[in-house]
């Protein structure tokens, strides 16, 4: 995966185009070699008509490399492009369903399309001929469960701390606060049972 993780995350299943997507370029680059060595015989354009079928596979070959999905613990990454780099992200959080489905043929050869419903603008986006397709949505799935556990954890513990930082403070205005209710009762605004009722209180706080 070219794009760059970002802090804390983690890479866990990258996967691209299967290789059923070969087949046609593979017979096309048969072809051009069986009409080029046809051609021998008759004319100097073999040489062409190998070198262009040659370079369609070389180029589908290439793009099967670069066209790959990747699922981390924040995101999911499609990257593709032969000429120029493009990469698409959807975050975890923003995907609300995943789903997969595979023909005939794509259940006997092991690929599929994946479905991905997100609430961003994009909406519905749907990787084709996918390799094992049901391992890269029951990835995404178990992902964005781990994702909401730690999105819940951390919320958990930012809860406590500011909690703790509360005791610690009300701790270090104790004395502040019997100096102030001392100086209420000096000048009378409040009775001595009411000072020494919220003096227990603060204490015991």
């Amino acid at each position: 995966m070219k794009t760059q993780l970002k802090k804390d995350e983690k890479l866990i299943l990258e996967t691209k185009l299967h290789w059923f997507t070969m087949i046609v370029p593979f017979l096309i680059l048969i072809a051009g070699v069986i009409v080029g060595f046809i051609l021998l015989v008759y004319s100097g354009y073999y040489l062409l008509i190998t070198l262009v079928t040659a370079l369609f596979f070389y180029y589908k070959l290439v793009e099967r490399s670069n066209n790959i999905w990747a699922v981390t613990n924040l995101r999911i990454v499609d990257e593709f492009g032969v000429f120029s780099n493009n990469s698409k992200e959807s975050p975890l959080d923003k995907i609300n369903n995943v789903t997969y489905n595979q023909s005939f043929w794509g259940k006997i050869f092991g690929y599929g399309n994946v479905q991905i419903q997100t609430a961003a603008e994009i909406g519905s986006t749907t990787y084709s001929f996918v390799e094992n397709p049901s391992k890269l949505k029951d990835t995404i799935t178990r992902m964005q469960e781990e994702y909401k556990d730690n999105q819940v954890k951390r919320q958990a513990s930012e809860l406590a701390n500011a909690i703790l930082a509360g005791q610690q403070n009300n701790k270090t205005d104790v004395p502040a606060e019997l100096e102030r209710l001392f100086d209420l009762k000096q000048r009378g605004i409040i009775t001595e049972e009411e000072f020494l009722n919220r003096k227990a209180k603060i204490l015991n706080s």
